[in-house]
């Protein structure tokens, strides 16, 4: 293990299908990060923050060495890796959804195979090697695991008899008419800390600000805050019509008869709600954007 600057905090961030949309959560959560597209380096905005752009699948062991203090990587790679670390947050964001991932076992949807037992003396593809050997073996299957190094779906039937592979919505697997026999593992980015940086109070400290951050940043995805005036006897009609997260905050105004109302709902149904409001005898209704929600 490398002892790293007491003062700076190594971070590392997965190059690749998740680097963009990673980014994008910095940004949101109050960190700028910026790359040059020849370099893996990236520039942070915060002078305590190292950055290292490295593959989603080498991130666990290199914080588990201390190579990084922390970083941001799949539980699957972790998992894949039987890495020893800290998880600091489980950060519900992939590279085109804020969906959990799933590595399932598919087979073509003509094949015979109907469980993981029917996969005894069988080939299967994979990407996921390590933890898939594990998971035949919990299952008392000795199956020829291989590795893929990519257009895993390809694969079946004339070059494996499964495969194992990422899905977000299943629909690649549909459209090379696959099915599913089985879940493996269920995935999201998780923000991983070494055991020794977790020990060291300015480093804790540092990854639970940042986590704090990332984490209302995407509390915040999908939802709107609303502010709106209303006259006393409208409140509990008014009430009625949102479907708030908790209460919402309620004040009374310099004229006593009014009351300003605040509350933050999904974006998806302020479109219905603000015409409901306003007959519910609501004013002043102002919708504003989210940056972050801190529960």
């Amino acid at each position: 293990m490398k002892k790293q600057n007491s003062r700076i905090l190594c971070i590392g961030m997965p190059k690749g299908s998740l680097q963009e949309a990673t980014f994008d959560l910095f940004q949101k959560a109050g960190y700028r990060v910026s790359l040059d597209r020849r370099s893996y380096f990236p520039y942070i905005n915060d002078p305590e923050l190292k950055g290292r752009m490295l593959r989603a699948q080498e991130i666990a062991r290199y914080v588990e060495s201390g190579d990084l203090d922390c970083g941001l990587t799949g539980h699957d790679w972790t998992m894949e890796n039987n890495a020893k670390v800290k998880e600091v947050a489980d950060l519900r964001y992939a590279k085109s959804s804020f969906a959990v991932v799933r590595w399932v076992l598919a087979v073509p949807e003509a094949s015979s195979i109907k469980t993981v037992k029917d996969l005894e003396g069988k080939r299967v593809c994979i990407e996921l090697v390590n933890f898939t050997k594990r998971w035949f073996k919990k299952h008392g299957v000795k199956a020829a695991v291989e590795y893929s190094w990519g257009a895993t779906e390809a694969k079946v039937p004339d070059l494996a008899d499964a495969i194992v592979e990422l899905t977000e919505t299943g629909s690649s697997l549909r459209a090379n008419k696959l099915r599913v026999v089985d879940t493996l593992l269920e995935s999201s980015t998780r923000f991983i800390a070494n055991k020794d940086a977790w020990a060291d109070p300015w480093k804790r400290k540092k990854m639970e600000d940042i986590a704090l951050m990332l984490q209302g940043a995407l509390n915040a995805q999908g939802k709107a805050g609303l502010k709106m005036n209303l006259p006393k006897p409208a409140l509990n009609a008014v009430l009625k019509v949102l479907p708030a997260m908790k209460n919402p905050t309620v004040s009374s105004l310099a004229d006593g008869e009014w009351l300003a109302l605040e509350t933050i709902v999904e974006e998806s149904v302020v479109r219905e709600i603000i015409p409901s409001l306003k007959r519910a005898g609501a004013c002043d209704i102002i919708e504003y954007k989210l940056s972050k929600v801190i529960e």
